[in-house]
């Protein structure tokens, strides 16, 4: 009975920040959305800005030597070009870090839960090995590129445009986005991941630009607030799978917008994320032991 009860919880919470994920349809199209200054010296390490300090840092952290030559060159230019930048809001979460990197990788996987339960209207298809093109159906287009991963670092470049009633011609825009993971593993075996972005805009359209900087704090707080409940979106991913591993299965069986061997790995992760999960309970409770009069009254920690 606990267990049905804590995966209904778990199920609840899903649902809830499925809910919310349908806030953001935008996700991967963001580039031609998020636009974003803040005092530089005010901001914690934890807290958005724009600051000078974090950009050039941004810059310093991209893995250029590593980059094809065409790419390098686009991110170069647009990192030069970019009249916008913003660092989003540091986010720690608690999830698997192996599914956290699949659906950081898989962003067609997370748009295909959002299909499943009607809560996004964004179409996203994989045209290439580390290429999306995505839609919003309201006149939204953007072609994605993951130029460079590994576990810590992931290189995204995009190029998106607008043609709807809101302008009166078509809306270019190039993005670069910097994420970096840290993974922090507790004394109970338990992850905890760190995300951080980094978003470097260039708009081709003055008018546009102008007025997303007018408007910067009210944008600024939508893009923050995305990311944070986006990066709290895969956690919740992965603490159902831990709690529900069977259901992530029918889950992924849903998930027709995705080759079948990408729904099969999805599967797979979630059921070896909820075996490590059970794993570690089971360590615990040996630790602990049997609750008797002897051991009742010990501390459930000890001293190092």
């Amino acid at each position: 009975m606990r267990v049905c009860a804590r995966t209904r919880r778990h199920e609840h919470w899903m649902e809830t920040r499925l809910h919310l994920a349908g806030k953001l349809p935008r996700l991967l199209l963001a580039c031609l959305m998020l636009a974003w200054s803040a005092a530089a010296s005010a901001a914690s390490p934890n807290q958005a800005t724009s600051s000078r300090a974090a950009r050039d840092e941004a810059i310093r952290s991209l893995p250029l030597d590593q980059l094809a030559p065409d790419v390098k060159d686009k991110i170069l230019a647009t990192v030069a070009k970019a009249s916008i930048y913003r660092r989003l809001p540091v986010h720690v979460t608690n999830c698997d870090p192996d599914l956290y990197l699949f659906l950081v990788r898989h962003p067609d996987v997370v748009v295909n839960i959002w299909e499943v339960m009607k809560i996004s209207n964004v179409a996203l298809e994989r045209t290439g090995p580390d290429t999306f093109r995505a839609r919003d159906g309201a006149g939204t287009l953007c072609d994605v590129r993951f130029c460079y991963a590994n576990h810590d670092t992931h290189v995204i470049y995009a190029e998106g445009s607008y043609d709807g009633p809101l302008f009166n011609r078509p809306i270019e825009a190039r993005c670069v986005f910097v994420l970096k993971s840290g993974y922090m593993r507790e004394t109970d075996g338990r992850y905890h991941v760190t995300s951080r972005m980094d978003t470097f805009i260039e708009i081709e359209h003055a008018g546009v630009e102008l007025l997303a900087k007018t408007l910067s704090m009210l944008v600024y707080r939508s893009a923050d607030y995305n990311f944070v409940e986006t990066a709290a979106f895969l956690g919740t991913v992965s603490r159902t799978a831990e709690a529900n591993p069977r259901g992530m299965c029918r889950l992924a069986d849903k998930l027709t917008g995705v080759e079948p061997e990408v729904r099969d790995r999805f599967a797979e992760l979630s059921v070896a994320a909820a075996d490590r999960a059970r794993e570690r309970e089971a360590m615990q409770a040996s630790a602990i032991g049997p609750l008797n009069e002897t051991n009742s009254a010990r501390p459930l920690f000890r001293r190092r």
